[in-house]
């Protein structure tokens, strides 16, 4: 596989129920290694870059008893589900009890095929990585509970809830500092150096078999962020922090090997910094589904070279489905915006399609649900477009735009733009409920003294433009509710 190209655009698959759905249409079960060559194609048409599969490796039996005695996630299961079934239950990806492709997906030889029918295609491969806590039956538990944070009987007694006994140690479960603990899972302790040695070994040996992992709630084994959460438990903070140690071992030795940071608490640049090619983008995500779209613009004015290196996505495993966030106009709205601005760009299977129910990730069966063919038609064209017209190449500049004494609903619009040697295009979206005008300025000295056309690339109509006035007091534009234009520029 090539080297990742600079704003790349990732599918990710929830990789059980996606291989069960193509199983039951071809009337045979399949596994990664079964997949028929179309449908790595019909992927592959769309422009991808990467396919994240997610929930490959061994699921933990521990983990799932924990996960059938917890009525909360039962009644989830269930909603989501409303003929759940136990057998449903498959555990969930992030109670790894083992980096080993489970034997149900075709194990690592399954794996390779998969990789090999992505990699002749021009797209490589992500796979997951969860480096705060394993499953209560993962090999570490009974080899080196010295890799854990440890409690004792009394924390047992206080906190029933937050420690789990087990081989006649007491474990501290898995937590997030703002939230409860997670039962089903014990707690890594990202300050062991004999942990720290088995994680590169780990992710030198995920390495070998993809070219890419995306690391669940990457904040968490921070040195600070750690220290803070678990205190005199961890004992005292390495001097190096875990990702850059981690993220430089094994490129030392995969050279190219990208790192996608699940990340939050506004600490997207410091993890950056830490070596993190991707971080998640969920304060834009915030802002799109909140408004208004000032602060959306407001926060496209970061420096580029933060804006380069963050994750766009309008829904994900973890997020609520598009269709059921967004009304129909407004996805299509931000589904454009997302996809066209510097960084990488995130989609998730069935989104496409406009399926509406988020799926626990402890599922391996999901209801079934109509597509929504329009949607289905929409997306198909915007992403052909984005990869056929190079739409994300050049250099990327955020527009400025202005409107009048009497008409303020230039600030409901969005407008950037790419520019290259042989490329030009604007992008510009309305995101309100009304109709909105605006005067946009493009940064483009270029294209003084000629005029240009401009053509949409979704509905091919086209406009002759002044340059001069495009830079100047800038292109008028008069968009309908959550309309949105791709144009590229040609010269006359």
């Amino acid at each position: 596989m090539s080297a990742w190209p600079q704003h790349p655009l990732i599918y990710e698959i929830n990789t059980w129920v996606w291989l069960r759905e193509l199983g039951q249409q071809l009337g045979e079960p399949l596994t990664l290694a079964s997949v028929p060559k179309s449908v790595w194609d019909d992927i592959a048409s769309l422009g991808f870059d990467g396919v994240w599969l997610m929930g490959v490796w061994e699921r933990s039996p521990a983990g799932i008893q924990v996960s059938m005695a917890n009525q909360g996630l039962l009644d989830d299961f269930s909603r989501a589900l409303p003929d759940f079934r136990a057998e449903d239950n498959v555990g969930s990806p992030y109670c790894v009890r083992n980096y080993e492709v489970d034997p149900c997906l075709g194990g690592r030889e399954g794996l390779a095929v998969a990789r090999q029918e992505l990699a002749s295609r021009g797209l490589a491969l992500i796979l997951d990585l969860v480096p705060n806590h394993v499953a209560p039956d993962h090999p570490w538990v009974t080899e080196h509970p010295d890799y854990f944070i440890r409690g004792d009987y009394g924390d047992v007694m206080r906190e029933p809830a937050s420690f789990l006994t087990t081989g006649g140690h007491v474990y501290a479960c898995g937590r997030d500092p703002f939230f409860p603990a997670w039962p089903d899972v014990l707690q890594l302790n990202a300050f062991d150096p004999g942990l720290r040695a088995a994680v590169r070994e780990t992710v030198g040996s995920i390495a070998d078999q993809c070219d890419g992992v995306r690391c669940d709630m990457a904040m968490l084994v921070m040195n600070h962020i750690f220290q803070r959460t678990w205190g005199e438990r961890a004992g005292v903070p390495p001097a190096v922090d875990y990702w850059p140690e981690l993220i430089g071992a094994v490129r030392a030795t995969h050279p190219g090997f990208l790192f996608m940071a699940e990340a939050y608490w506004e600490l997207e640049w410091e993890l950056q910094q830490q070596g993190f090619d991707f971080c998640y983008d969920k304060k834009l995500y915030d802002r799109l589904e909140h408004g208004p779209a000032e602060n959306v613009r407001l926060h496209l004015c970061a420096e580029a070279t933060y804006q380069e290196r963050l994750v766009r996505f309008i829904e994900n495993h973890d997020e609520p489905r598009a269709a059921a966030t967004f009304s129909p106009e407004k996805e299509r709205a931000v589904a454009l915006l997302t996809t066209t601005l510097p960084g990488a760009a995130l989609l998730h299977e069935g989104q496409l399609e406009g399926r509406r129910v988020r799926l626990p990730v402890f599922l391996g069966r999901r209801p079934a649900e109509e597509v929504d063919h329009k949607l289905r038609a929409f997306y198909q064209a915007l992403l052909v477009v984005i990869a056929r017209e190079g739409v994300r190449g050049g250099r990327w500049r955020l527009c400025e735009r202005s409107g009048w004494p009497d008409n303020a609903s230039h600030l409901n619009i969005v407008a950037h733009c790419w520019s290259g040697e042989k490329s030009r295009h604007l992008i510009v979206v309305n995101l309100s409920a009304t109709a909105a005008q605006a005067r946009v300025q493009l940064p483009c000295e270029e294209l003084r003294g000629r005029t240009w056309r401009l053509v949409d690339l979704l509905t091919a109509e086209s406009w002759d433009r002044d340059g001069d006035e495009m830079t100047g007091a800038g292109l008028y534009v008069d968009l309908g509710p959550w309309k949105c234009n791709i144009f590229r520029l040609e010269p006359l």
